[in-house]
């Protein structure tokens, strides 16, 4: 959703620089960067370095007086904090500016708002936003007179915020229940993919890496891949074909980031869930970002959270194809790449190297099958490796790789 130029909210972005080991310009860079991406853009830039945050009004009263002259001088009409504001800090900052007062969270929310498609999608988000808003509801009553549409209003709406607590309360109970019913079906599709003994890799990384692309240009899917954050927010899962007419399932995730609020993911804890359940994982990470590093630094820690940091790690840095790409490296994965995945480079080596894991992963037979027993060989040629086929005699002998879960199906 777009907002036309008499529309765009003009806000001034505000950080507190509260330890040597962050770096608040970069973390700005990406949060002005989130404001385009809602529809808004930046008409400043205020940091205040403190030994810690302000708990009443995030950052000291001197520089609230400079925030108030900055947004009188460049005509701007809200600001954006970079960390998730207190209903206390967030009352109080309107009180004091009286203006629109917003944190990189409900940016954030806005952002998955405007971009949720499918029905999971949706549910998620919205139960995201009503428990960031339940919390807040008094402060932002106060200031839905002052929003005049801009971001921070889609999803919900001013509608359900001016509900009181109780049915908000109803409606958060109403959407886990309907959140818990597509987990329920996601896990049938899970269980099902796990029946037909196909592996799974799952490919996750910081937002706007080129998960998309890469699964797009891997299996054929036409996934939206746009060079924005958070493109696509619903997981999308295609079969791979390898060689020897192998096979596996890939899903592309929704992108990481830093900072990424509780709300999303406990509301999106399903959906990211997919690299938990998955057998390997593929770490796209952005080559030619200068804040990489950082990136790959988030995606290790978002694993940890959800628990999914003991899988087999990939990483491909991707975007070889731009001048700017660095030479780095990843001492925490199993195996690395350079790749890009728009111009298609590596991904030979890609398909090679997740070829040679699902063999090592396989048992070597060498059997004897009665000629009643053919159906079984059509069990190794769709999921396993069948090396050599013989027919004679006394039946069909056949030499062959197969998954160990097919295997222990097969007779002695």
């Amino acid at each position: 959703m777009e907002y036309s130029n008499e529309t765009r909210d003009r806000v001034i972005l505000v950080a507190v620089q509260a330890s040597a080991g962050e770096n608040a310009e970069e973390s700005l860079d990406e949060l002005e960067e989130l404001v385009e991406t809602a529809g808004g853009c930046t008409a400043g830039r205020v940091i205040q370095n403190r030994e810690a945050i302000h708990p009443g009004t995030y950052v000291g009263k001197g520089k609230i007086e400079e925030i108030r002259g900055l947004m009188l001088m460049t005509d701007a009409n809200g600001i954006v904090c970079d960390d998730e504001l207190s209903p206390v800090q967030l009352n109080n900052l309107e009180r004091e500016l009286e203006c629109k007062v917003m944190d990189r969270t409900l940016l954030i929310l806005d952002i998955f708002a405007g971009r949720a498609v499918t029905s999971e999608g949706k549910i998620q988000v919205e139960l995201a936003q009503l428990r960031y808003r339940a919390a807040r509801l008094v402060g932002l009553r106060e200031s839905l007179s002052r929003l005049g549409g801009g971001i921070g209003t889609r999803g919900p709406g001013e509608k359900k915020l001016e509900t009181d607590r109780r049915l908000i309360r109803t409606r958060i109970s109403a959407l886990k229940a309907e959140l818990a019913q597509v987990e329920r079906h996601r896990e049938v599709i899970r269980k099902g993919r796990s029946r037909n003994s196909l592996k799974t890799a799952a490919i996750v990384g910081y937002t706007n890496a080129g998960k998309s692309t890469l699964l797009n240009t891997l299996t054929g899917a036409e996934v939206l891949s746009e060079d924005k954050l958070f493109a696509t927010l619903d997981p999308t899962t295609r079969m791979l074909e390898l060689e020897d007419s192998q096979q596996m399932f890939v899903t592309d995730t929704v992108g990481f980031i830093r900072k990424l609020p509780h709300h999303l993911v406990e509301a999106f804890k399903s959906t990211l869930e997919e690299a938990c359940y998955a057998d390997y994982i593929l770490h796209v990470v952005d080559a030619s970002n200068p804040q990489a590093e950082m990136q790959m630094h988030v995606v290790y820690d978002t694993l940890r959270e959800l628990g999914a940091d003991k899988k087999p790690v990939i990483t491909l840095f991707n975007k070889q194809d731009r001048p700017e790409a660095a030479s780095l490296r990843d001492l925490r994965a199993d195996h690395t790449l350079r790749i890009s995945a728009r111009t298609g480079e590596g991904l030979t080596e890609l398909k090679a190297l997740l070829g040679r894991l699902l063999s090592d992963g396989m048992v070597y037979i060498e059997r004897l099958f009665s000629y009643d027993q053919a159906g079984l060989i059509q069990l190794i040629r769709k999921y396993g490796q069948l090396l050599e086929e013989d027919y004679t005699e006394g039946g069909i002998a056949v030499k062959a790789r197969v998954p160990r879960e097919i295997y222990y199906k097969l007779p002695v």
